[in-house]
């Protein structure tokens, strides 16, 4: 009995030879693993249960007829280019030896590999559908007997005492806390109450986390032309599970114009109070308006009136927004990279709006460094400008967070110089700002910084003057996480 007999057929065929050295392969330990081109190979049919990684030729005539079809093969476009090796005669059972050496031992392990793992996916694939199968039967038993999805358990209604100020300005420039007195377990989103929404200027943050923890389930960076006058839902993907929690609430915004966010009445609970950084009259045993609604943990919330979904979820980090202290503002350096020499001071710190200047010159771009600004774990950057001038000509602004070791004057020299920041610092991009209306400005990182640095406030012409462009930057808004428990906030 020869060997090609002893040989079962192999499942998939990984050399290709042509049919005119069939005689050299039949017999051998490999043939069992051979595709033949038929002659004429440019009217053959599609190769069925091979994938050739090589090509062995025994004679010249056989080479000639493997060049002409694998170059049909390759016109195909199905598999790769096959490299062809010549066999010698001399040595023809030791190369048969070693090329089944190579594909049935590591080539062969590595496809039966792949196959055990995509065998492996298809059963995963199969248990998620019937996992999502399960959900969605789950979800119809509870429509079919009228259990509705989400549930009002807590309400504040809104209060307007006569002597309220407001607490625009506060939520501006700092933020506002307030602990929900109910339990975070299947809690699937609340609702904040908005007596009045300015059409555009800013945008509304509010994030959500545990107080026990520090932990951060999720935030939600709105514009103010996306939320409108009364209440707003901010809904979870799905309401919370796990342990019971306390729930904290946090409320600030972006820009110059000024939302009014509602009160409640007045209660006697002081832990349930609204709280601040800041002391303001209006939040004397006050709490914000708020409704807290829960669903079944673990489940999608149903839809709701003004539903505004998550920018952002905060699972597994604890997080925390800051803003630039009036020290730290009132350091900034002048760095600016320009042939032009002004009579007049480039870039400035205004103590009395918590906002730094910096006016651009018709050439070069200026720019001021504050050193260490930015806190290890910052994960994104926001603040508006304008042109403070009713006249002012528009303006180009950026920002650029470069490492604390670096020259300032170098980073903004090399951004002049090519367009693009050095690759260890951030860079914003710029944004044209005029005088009729602010911006915000929102920079968001691939991931957190792991070092302080330096944050740099930078500004360059857009037009051929740059008359009374006075560019006032203000609301410096930085988010920080990590995933470490040394950061747990109490």
């Amino acid at each position: 009995m020869s060997a090609g007999m002893r040989q079962m057929p192999a499942k998939h065929r990984l050399v290709v030879a042509s049919n005119r050295d069939r005689a050299d392969v039949e017999g051998s330990d490999i043939e069992h693993l051979v595709h033949f081109l038929e002659t004429g190979a440019q009217s053959q049919s599609p190769l069925q249960n091979a994938f050739p990684l090589i090509a062995l030729a025994f004679s010249n005539e056989g080479e000639a007829e493997l060049r002409g079809g694998l170059a049909a093969l390759r016109a195909l476009g199905t598999i790769p280019e096959i490299p062809i090796q010549r066999v010698d005669a001399t040595s023809r059972e030791e190369s048969l030896a070693l090329v089944r050496a190579l594909v049935e031992g590591g080539v062969g392990r590595l496809a039966r590999f792949a196959t055990s793992v995509t065998s492996e996916l298809a059963i995963l694939r199969r248990e998620r559908e019937a996992l999502l199968e399960n959900y969605r039967t789950l979800e119809d038993a509870f429509q079919a007997r009228n259990w509705e999805p989400v549930a009002e358990i807590f309400a504040h209604d809104p209060y307007v005492d006569p002597k309220d100020e407001g607490i625009g300005q506060l939520l501006a420039t700092g933020y506002v806390e307030q602990l929900l007195p109910v339990s975070s377990h299947g809690v699937a989103g609340i609702a904040l109450h908005l007596h009045s929404v300015p059409r555009d200027g800013g945008e509304l943050v509010v994030m959500l986390g545990y107080v026990e923890s520090g932990e951060g389930v999720a935030e939600w960076t709105v514009p103010y032309a996306q939320v409108a006058a009364g209440w707003n839902f901010f809904a979870l993907p799905r309401a919370c599970g796990g342990g019971a929690m306390t729930l904290r609430l946090r409320v600030s915004t972006t820009g110059t114009e000024m939302v009014g966010l509602s009160l409640g009445y007045p209660i006697a609970s002081e832990r349930y109070t609204a709280r601040s950084d800041a002391a303001h009259a209006d939040l004397d045993l006050r709490p914000l308006a708020f409704r807290v609604f829960t669903g079944l943990a673990g489940v999608r919330p149903g839809r709701m009136p003004n539903m505004i979904a998550p920018t952002a979820l905060l699972e597994g980090h604890f997080i925390e927004d800051y803003r630039l202290a009036v020290e730290l503002l009132s350091q900034i350096v002048d760095v600016s990279v320009t042939p032009v020499v002004p009579e007049f001071q480039t870039v400035r710190f205004l103590e009395h709006e918590h906002a730094v200047v910096c006016h651009p010159l018709p050439s070069g771009i200026s720019a001021g460094t504050i050193g260490r600004a930015v806190e290890p774990g910052t994960i994104s950057f926001s603040a508006s400008a304008v042109i403070d001038h009713p006249q002012g000509a528009p303006a180009a602004v950026s920002f650029l967070l470069a490492p604390t070791n670096s020259n300032a004057r170098s980073e903004v020299a090399e951004l002049a110089r090519k367009g693009a920041a050095k690759p260890s610092a951030f860079f914003s991009g710029w944004r044209e700002v005029t005088a009729q209306q602010a911006i915000n400005i929102n920079f968001q990182l691939d991931k957190p910084v792991r070092e302080p640095m330096d944050l740099m406030i930078l500004s360059r012409a857009v037009t051929d003057t740059v008359d009374f462009s006075w560019l006032k930057v203000s609301g410096f808004r930085l988010v920080k996480q990590s995933a470490g428990a040394s950061h747990v906030r109490q």
